[in-house]
């Protein structure tokens, strides 16, 4: 088995780990053994013992001598478990394939460090602009001290996101709105404004996939009666709720509406992942409501402008992902 091919399995079993590792990163590593056996770990629970670790205890006596892929920087300090360096260094691994560098102050250089202190060599950067793009929210929580803020929106082709009585039930299928739960699992937050819930009531939990639904937050006041409840109920300014929610190991902010505040988060630019919803349908006016309420530009010099990282068919509808420009460069640089 090859680098390549060894680090794509590491990926692949860190994907298995995003659900239950969170506020830690979803991480995936491989023991491959002189003889080529392969053994794989992931993040375990918070408490719980690293992907390094998993991947250890699995290849057991057969790690002395092997290689060991892991997608993110093994730590080198003592938390809740123990530095996963110690581990990998009492395993006699002569060799460590590190996707990318982990910007946690706690880490940031330092389990490379003392792995090649130890005499084990130590390479970076294998795959790393896909191990960047899987860890987006973990790097940014790390960098900013915020969450990772995605607005998902659902519209029909002339770009109305709701009727003029502001219902929006059901704009897309079946398969999008299995998407959007799939989201939430993902998310530790999930947000909407007082309006969606006094128009639509939701509910904003998982629902039909693995997972455990976010916390519920709602700008404004809604009544007790909603089925939002419990929630938090937000008046303060964005930026001050993102550095709370930041302070509380919130990694990834999932936004669900409406127009008001998808307008308020835009235009502050405190979105870094906009995902499009959309279904092949027509409003076929004016008088329902768009992505964003309010005032738009006054001139085309003045378009908001991202890049396309991703697409999909999911059913009848497409997804379209989109990203600020400066982001995506970061992630694909």
């Amino acid at each position: 088995m090859n680098d390549l091919e060894a680090m794509q399995i590491a990926i692949a079993a860190a994907d298995r780990a995003r659900l239950v590792s969170r506020p830690n990163p979803w991480v995936g590593a491989v023991v491959v053994t002189q003889t080529g056996e392969i053994f794989e770990g992931s993040t375990s629970r918070v408490g719980g013992p690293h992907a390094e670790i998993m991947a250890i205890r699995a290849a057991a006596k057969l790690a002395i001598g092997a290689t060991l892929y892991t997608t993110l920087e093994p730590c080198d300090h003592t938390g809740r478990t123990g530095p996963c360096t110690q581990a990998i260094i009492d395993a006699r691994i002569t060799r460590v394939v590190i996707g990318i560098v982990d910007p946690d102050e706690k880490v940031s250089g330092r389990g490379i460090s003392r792995l090649r202190e130890a005499g084990i060599t130590v390479e970076v950067g294998l795959l790393a602009d896909q191990i960047t793009a899987q860890l987006a929210p973990y790097l940014h929580h790390r960098k900013t001290k915020r969450p990772f803020v995605i607005l998902k929106m659902a519209m029909t082709l002339d770009g109305r996101t709701a009727a003029p009585d502001g219902t929006s039930m059901w704009i897309t299928g079946d398969i999008a709105r299995r998407r959007v739960q799939q989201l939430r699992a993902q998310s530790d937050a999930v947000l909407v404004g007082a309006g969606t819930v006094r128009k639509d009531d939701p509910q904003l939990t998982v629902r039909d996939v693995d997972g455990d639904s976010p916390r519920r937050i709602v700008l404004g006041e809604v009544s007790p009666e909603a089925r939002v409840n419990p929630c938090t109920q937000w008046r303060g300014s964005l930026i001050d709720l993102l550095d709370e929610l930041g302070s509380q190991d919130v990694l990834q902010l999932l936004i669900e509406g409406g127009p008001t505040v998808a307008a308020s988060f835009h235009r502050e630019g405190l979105i870094n992942q906009y995902i499009i919803h959309l279904a092949p349908a027509f409003s076929g006016g004016n008088d329902g409501l768009g992505v964003f309420e309010g005032r738009g530009i006054a001139t085309m010099a003045d378009l908001w402008r991202g890049c396309i990282t991703s697409s999909q068919q999911l059913g009848d509808d497409l997804e379209i992902i989109i990203e600020p420009i400066t982001q995506a460069q970061e992630t694909t640089k």
